[in-house]
């Protein structure tokens, strides 16, 4: 056995592939590091489970995004959100006194009228940056917490999910809420980026107006980003627009941090409440086959309104193949020309998730079902990283998983033995953060 490993990574796999279309880990631990990769392959967290779509077969395909905040752009309906939010906090007194006493130079007032400064703009009406006297019209304040269940916060939550998302009492409580937004599996670190220290691991965002709690981001600092989890506020104050507030503070937040990137979540293009996160712009689309990030612009975007599934990376891949054979031009052209959609069924089997789901269920393969994005039997086998698999049995003890009983006689095309069901989950994850994982067995 080979004990020279860096910290190891405890996942738990849950089932393969639910009706949803999606695969489902679990992780009591993680490092940021490791989760930076997942999101980087298509996963998203909820509490310690991990979840990675089948972008090709869910009913709304869920594609990562990321906005680099050093070139947002911010648009006019942004703009007037903050502004319209630091208008109410400061209030018209504050406002006019403030001019009195503190007046702009011509070159300033010119600035302002001309550009829009993110951090400028957020920070604004916070009580911590205002000039005193004269007395703000409300103390607005933010702070950046340990992601720690209070009361104070369950109560917003619930407040929240009532309101909002018109959840029943009795589908609302603190546990359920512990779990969600509380019960991260990242662990807590710092690292120093610029000369300046960097906060990595999960993270309460809480806005508080006059000392009350009145909204909360859950995001996660990760060494290239800020991904927003969830959000949520008090009902008192739908009219304020706060999630346009909310992504501007995390892009803000991603800015001053040196976070590089602000992952939003996933896009769902054809579900009209989820676009808006396109409106947040440049952003850039992770290919599901290939993980590359194409910019989401005119062309993409076109493709998207007229096909669910959108693969620029197999379009290249294509093209490529159809230069390089030059016997098959004319057929590989056509095939070239057609939609991703149509081409990706016809090179997947069971392209309805529904029929996907129960030849899973079934004991058909991954591999077989060809999952796109992910890792091919060949692959696995070329990388070799399969059999070093750390899992962890009874006792705590962790050994590699060809040094189990039995391992040899496996099939990783079986999906029911533990050959098979390791072998899914490094097509998932990936060779990189294979080599890292512990698997838990007991």
């Amino acid at each position: 056995m080979n004990h020279n490993r860096p910290p190891y990574l405890p996942f738990k796999v849950l089932i393969a592939l639910q009706p949803g279309a999606s695969y489902y880990i679990l992780s009591k631990t993680l490092t940021v590091d490791v989760y930076q990769a997942l999101i980087d392959r298509g996963w998203r967290r909820s509490g310690t489970v991990l979840y990675k779509p089948d972008v090709l077969r869910h009913c709304c395909p869920h594609y990562t995004i990321r906005l680099p905040v050093s070139s947002f752009a911010s648009s006019r309906d942004q703009r007037q959100a903050v502004n319209r939010w630091n208008k109410f906090v400061l209030g018209e007194e504050y406002t006019k006194e403030a001019a009195k006493l503190y007046p702009k130079s011509k070159a300033e007032k010119k600035s302002q009228r001309n550009a829009f400064d993110l951090l400028t703009a957020v920070h604004e009406s916070e009580y911590a940056n205002l000039k005193r006297p004269p007395e703000p019209a409300h103390r607005f304040e933010v702070t950046l917490e340990l992601d720690d269940f209070t009361l104070e916060k369950y109560e917003l939550f619930a407040n929240y999910q009532k309101h909002v998302h018109h959840e029943k009492p009795s589908n609302i409580s603190q546990e359920g809420f512990r779990r969600f937004l509380c019960a991260s599996p990242l662990i807590r670190t710092t690292t120093m980026v610029n000369g300046k220290q960097q906060r990595l691991g999960s993270y309460h965002q809480c806005y508080r107006l006059d000392g009350r709690l009145i909204a909360m981001g859950v995001v996660d600092l990760l060494p290239h980003c800020v991904s927003g989890v969830y959000f949520i506020y008090h009902s008192d104050f739908e009219k304020w627009s706060f999630g346009k507030l909310s992504a501007l503070r995390e892009a803000a937040l991603a800015l001053e941090g040196d976070y590089q990137y602000y992952y939003m979540g996933y896009y769902i293009h054809n579900c009209v409440k989820m676009r808006y996160k396109g409106d947040y712009k440049p952003q850039y689309v992770l290919d599901p086959e290939t993980y590359e990030w194409n910019l989401l612009d005119g062309e993409l975007r076109e493709r998207l309104d007229s096909e669910p599934y959108v693969s620029l990376g197999r379009e290249r891949k294509s093209k490529r193949e159809s230069a390089s054979h030059s016997v098959h031009d004319s057929e590989k052209q056509n095939e070239g020309s057609s939609s991703t959609t149509q081409h990706a069924k016809d090179s997947f089997p069971l392209p309805e998730a529904a029929d996907a789901g129960a030849a899973v269920n079934s004991g058909m393969s991954l591999f077989d079902l060809k999952v796109p994005g992910l890792m091919t039997v060949e692959e696995i086998a070329r990388d070799g990283c399969l059999d070093s698999i750390r899992t962890r049995i009874w006792d705590g003890l962790i050994v590699d998983a060809e040094d189990l009983v039995s391992w040899e006689k496996g099939n990783i095309r079986d999906r029911h033995s533990l050959k098979g069901i390791l072998a899914e989950l490094v097509a998932c994850v990936g060779p990189e953060i294979a080599r890292q994982m512990v698997v838990n067995l007991c």
